[in-house]
């Protein structure tokens, strides 16, 4: 925007008259056009002068309405005391100027709005036509596309036309050629067929292709298809080919074809055999692949497998084997122990595993199907090297006539067992890392044990039995060669100290257990299903309860045959009253040494018990550490053992029972024994008048009471819980009840009576008397 020309003075109130209308471009309309901007252009000129009027009149009236003056030519709303100026001087001086450049401005803007209509009109006059010349020169072509399609949808057609005569044509031409190849071929296998036609067994005359070695794999194949259409020809006609190879003189037909066709396939098949060994010794492994894939036209090659392995070192050569034996059982078979064959199959299995992985690596690279080579290989490694040494380790003992435990009884034929097992197992795994193909090396190696895994439960029974008679049969001979080297000292003492060396010891039944611990380790390696796991482990433990529970009850009744013996002891040496003094002297004698007896059996039996006690809780907590968990799988077998253990530790409790009744009876007749004894008459008389009564306890009193300490001392020992408070009542109630026996036997007045009945009951054990 421009101005003709600008106002002369800056207080100058009306537009001047003389200046030029203004002149406004269209280009300035154009991009981004902003009002503002035009406007603003429009007053810029004017109206700084009146901005800077206005401040200096503002700054003498205190700058009343100084800042509400904008950059655009807006003010704000004046205050009071500006409007109190109003009166004075005009607010906007410039105004007229400013509505004259405004008119201006609108009449041009006028002028540029019809020139743009103006245009507009024109270019809309323009496009109108383009238009029509747009649309007529479409439709042109649109005729002109739709010919152009047509044509091409007539040359399609014609294309397609001309392929499919072409396709058949080729089709035709292709079935003819195939049918002149067959035709062909056939003429040739006809040939071939009419020489094998011949005379039987005649293979002289033959074509020089069945005999240049340059092209055997050629013959080979036409022997073979020579074979199937003979023999599809003779299927045909109701001919087998037994019945040929057994006429081969018949001239019906092409049986003798036949006849002469199996006999040149076996002799390629040999020649190429041999060939094959022959590059196999020389380690020319691209002859041996060479006659192996001639080979696989035989059979697919089954021959040629089976005669490269049965070929093998390890499998024809005797020394390997003897190496194997003496490798895994020393030079004694007799003397091997299971660590050293543990060490020797450990040792054979890896030189095996590392054959196998040799061969492993030629036969990928000679043989086409080399999966099928490698599960012939390693079935032919367990059925023959394997199973060679596992006769000669396992020998399988006789159930009605066991091996001696100097040779190592049952045991060892069953360590024996789990270490070839899991040894066996370990090279299974190994082999099917180095590849089988598709043969299932861990059901084979299963089968190898089959007849063993068997009858494995009962040679484990028979062998925990044969363990437990073994042990009894020590514990026997230790005790007889005591007794035999006690035989001066004396006879009771020798009995008795046999008798202690053959009380219930804890060892022992913990050796039961560690018996029964390594059985159940091999029912867990030889049983792979949980419900035959649970079955043996169940059977195996059931052995262990009968032997813990035979071993406690015998010992149980030895210690009871201990209290019957001091018993019979103490009623030999019972007398009447009427007897001289020296016989009964001699009589308290020997009652004294029984009465020494029957303590001394007090005693063993309640360690025979305390000891039982130790081995329940033994054979109880191994149950839940180590059996419970392999029966809880299945269900009630958890609830049947331990209903079988209850079983089988009741007779035990019997024979604990019996003997606590017969330990009462012994310590009550050693009580009344030390009354009758001790007791006087006159310990119950008043005193003497002018006598102090004496409140010591009476000699009788107190030997009892020293007695009772010495055998309770013992049972506190080995009793608890409920088993002590019943025992210590019945013994309390069977005192009290003889104690009041004996008082009455005597003539006392109550007083008395009081006193010296509690000066038993201040000596007795308040204990014995809970009722």
């Amino acid at each position: 925007m421009k101005e003709s020309s600008k106002s002369d003075s800056r207080n100058s109130k009306t537009p001047s008259t003389g200046s030029l209308p203004l002149i406004l471009d269209i280009d300035k309309f154009k991009g981004e056009f902003s009002f503002d901007g035009l406007f603003g252009n429009l007053v810029n000129e004017l109206l700084p002068s009146f901005q800077e009027e206005e401040s200096d009149s503002a700054e003498g009236h205190g700058n009343i309405g100084g800042s509400d003056a904008l950059a655009n030519g807006h003010l704000r709303a004046p205050t009071d005391a500006a409007k109190l100026l109003q009166g004075l001087s005009p607010l906007f001086p410039e105004v007229d100027a400013l509505l004259s450049l405004f008119r201006d401005s609108c009449r041009e803007l006028i002028d540029l709005r019809k020139q743009i209509d103006g245009k507009l009109s024109n270019l809309k006059k323009d496009v109108s036509g383009q238009d029509s010349k747009h649309r007529k020169t479409l439709a042109e072509l649109e005729k002109g596309v739709d010919g152009l399609f047509g044509s091409f949808a007539r040359l399609d057609s014609r294309i397609s036309s001309v392929g499919q005569t072409a396709a058949k044509i080729g089709d035709h031409l292709q079935s003819a050629d195939a049918q002149r190849e067959t035709a062909s071929q056939t003429i040739e296998l006809i040939k071939y067929l009419m020489e094998f036609n011949g005379s039987p067994g005649d293979l002289m005359e033959l074509s020089p292709l069945f005999s240049d070695d340059s092209r055997v794999s050629e013959a080979a194949s036409i022997a073979q298809k020579l074979r199937s259409f003979a023999e599809e020809d003779m299927g045909r006609q109701g001919i087998s080919v037994p019945s040929v190879m057994g006429n081969a003189t018949a001239s019906r037909g092409l049986e003798v074809a036949v006849a002469n066709l199996q006999d040149y396939c076996n002799e390629l098949e040999n020649r190429l055999l041999a060939r094959f060994d022959a590059a196999s010794q020389r380690r020319e492994l691209s002859t041996m692949a060479e006659c192996a894939k001639i080979l696989s036209q035989f059979n697919r090659g089954t021959s040629a497998m089976q005669h490269y392995v049965a070929t093998r070192p390890m499998f024809i050569d005797v020394e390997v084997m003897n190496a194997d034996a003496r490798l895994v059982l020393g030079d004694q078979v007799s003397q091997a122990s299971p660590s050293d064959v543990a060490r020797g199959l450990s040792s054979l299995y890896k030189q095996i595993t590392d054959t196998v992985r040799k061969e492993a690596a030629t036969i990928m690279a000679v043989f086409p199907s080399p999966n099928d080579v490698m599960s012939i290989l390693v079935q032919r490694v367990l059925e023959q090297r394997v199973t060679a040494l596992l006769d000669k380790l396992l020998v399988k003992p006789s159930l009605m006539n066991l091996p001696s435990m100097e040779e190592g009884g049952l045991l060892l034929y069953l360590r024996m067992l789990a270490v070839a097992y899991e040894k066996t197992q370990g090279l299974a795994r190994d082999l099917r890392a180095v590849g089988c193909g598709d043969l299932d090396v861990e059901g084979l190696t299963e089968s190898l044990f089959s007849s063993h895994k068997d009858e494995f439960l009962e040679h484990e029974q028979a062998s925990l039995r044969q363990l437990y008679q073994a042990k009894m049969g020590e514990l026997r001979a230790e005790s007889q060669q005591l007794s035999e080297s006690t035989g001066t000292i004396g006879r009771s003492k020798g009995a008795s100290l046999a008798s202690s060396q053959q009380q219930i010891s804890v060892t022992v039944v913990t050796e039961f257990v560690h018996w029964n611990e390594e059985a159940i380790s091999r029912c867990a390696l030889f049983s792979s299903q949980p419900a035959t796991l649970a079955a043996n482990v169940k059977a195996v433990f059931t052995c262990l309860l009968d032997q813990v529970g035979q071993y406690i009850t015998d010992g149980l009744e030895r210690a009871r045959d201990s209290l019957t013996e001091a018993a019979a002891l103490r009623e030999r040496f019972v007398l009447g009253t009427s007897v001289s003094r020296r016989v009964a002297a001699a009589a308290a004698s020997a009652a004294e040494a029984a009465a020494a007896a029957g303590e001394s059996s007090f005693r063993s039996f309640m360690v025979a018990v305390q000891r039982c006690g130790s081995s329940v809780a033994i054979v109880q907590q191994y149950f839940a550490n180590s059996i419970s968990r392999l029966l809880l799988p299945v269900d009630g077998a958890h609830a049947a053992s331990c209903e079988e253990m209850a079983t089988a530790m009741s007779s035990a409790e019997a024979a604990a029972y019996k003997g606590l009744q017969q330990c009462i009876e012994t310590v009550m007749a050693e009580v009344e024994r030390l009354l009758s004894a001790e007791q006087k008459a006159t310990d119950y008389r008043s005193p003497d008048d002018g006598i102090a009564p004496d409140h010591r306890p009476t000699n009788a009193c107190t030997r009892v009471v020293a007695y009772l300490s010495r055998v309770l001392e013992a049972a506190f020992t080995a009793l608890e819980g409920l088993n002590k408070q019943a025992f210590l009542t019945e013994l309390g109630n069977r005192l009290h009840k003889g104690l009041l026996n004996h008082w009455q036997k005597f003539t006392f007045n109550p007083s008395q009576f009081q006193r010296f009945h509690m000066k038993v009951l201040a000596k007795v054990p308040l204990s014995l008397f809970w009722i």
